[in-house]
């Protein structure tokens, strides 16, 4: 029996509308699986590009850093001789954890606590000191620009993470202590112990080595050769810091991989 042509008409007319609903659904899904594409492939590229800058510090001594590469100091050459571990002695790393970041067995990178108290602090009026981690400034010196943005903290907070998850703590200290800026275009504890004490690092005293981690808050106004009563003062408040980590045993903890650091009584974080 054959089907009238306006009858055929009817039903063909919802039809389409409903392949005409269905269209918008399809595009929409189809842009939302490229999106998720994209973004797990530039995940991907993001993360095999972190692992590859940061996991061969492992082994390799970098040879400069982005703070070397930009410094304006005018000193030439710049000095900086690395030193291994096992010959840094105890002074120097004790001083800059005193100084810098006395968590920094305790935390994974970023010392959250510490960016609190900082902003509590910005809030009663006083002035925003630094928060920033031993980790995040071996990040900063390593690969970005002492220059303040949103976009440079988001880069460093990232490969701070990676930093953590890939290297030791003590692979990380050691880092630091022979790429930071300890003076004008004097990098690393191994050239700034014989520029100023004529001295390799192992035979620092803990009252040198309070004064060159005094200077970090700035390395090229603030001066080892020339201390002002401010540096004076940090590198008595450094020394007290010091001889009370050296009691806890702070870096036999650091050498066994320990995650816990010294507990928080008596524990002053200054920026």
């Amino acid at each position: 029996m054959r089907v009238p042509a306006d009858m055929r008409r009817r039903v063909a007319r919802p039809r389409a509308a409903r392949r005409k609903k269905r269209r918008p659904a399809r595009r929409v899904r189809a842009v939302l699986v490229r999106a998720l594409r994209f973004a797990l492939i530039a995940a991907g590229v993001l993360i095999f590009t972190s692992v590859l800058l940061v996991l061969p510090l492992r082994w390799v001594h970098p040879p400069t850093t982005a703070f070397m590469l930009k410094d304006d100091s005018g000193r030439e050459p710049l000095l900086h001789a690395w030193v291994d571990w096992k010959n840094v002695g105890t002074a120097m790393p004790l001083a800059v954890v005193a100084a810098e970041d006395q968590r920094f067995a305790d935390h994974f990178g970023i010392d959250f606590s510490s960016v609190i108290d900082s902003l509590d602090e910005a809030r009663a009026g006083r002035r925003l000191r630094g928060a920033s981690t031993i980790t995040q400034q071996l990040v900063k010196n390593l690969y970005l620009s002492p220059t303040r943005s949103f976009w440079r903290k988001g880069v460093e907070a990232w490969l701070t993470l990676v930093t953590e998850a890939l290297l030791p703590k003590q692979r990380i200290l050691e880092l630091y202590v022979n790429l930071v800026e300890l003076g004008p275009g004097i990098y690393g504890v191994g050239a700034a112990s014989a520029r100023y004490y004529g001295k390799p690092p192992a035979a620092l005293e803990d009252m040198e080595a309070a004064l060159l981690a005094a200077v970090l808050p700035n390395p090229v106004r603030l001066r080892v050769d020339a201390p002002s009563p401010y540096v004076r003062e940090r590198q008595a408040w450094i020394l007290e810091q010091m001889r009370r980590l050296r009691r806890e045993q702070w870096l036999l903890r650091v050498a066994r991989g320990a995650a816990q650091a010294p507990g928080d009584d008596g524990v002053v974080v200054r920026g």
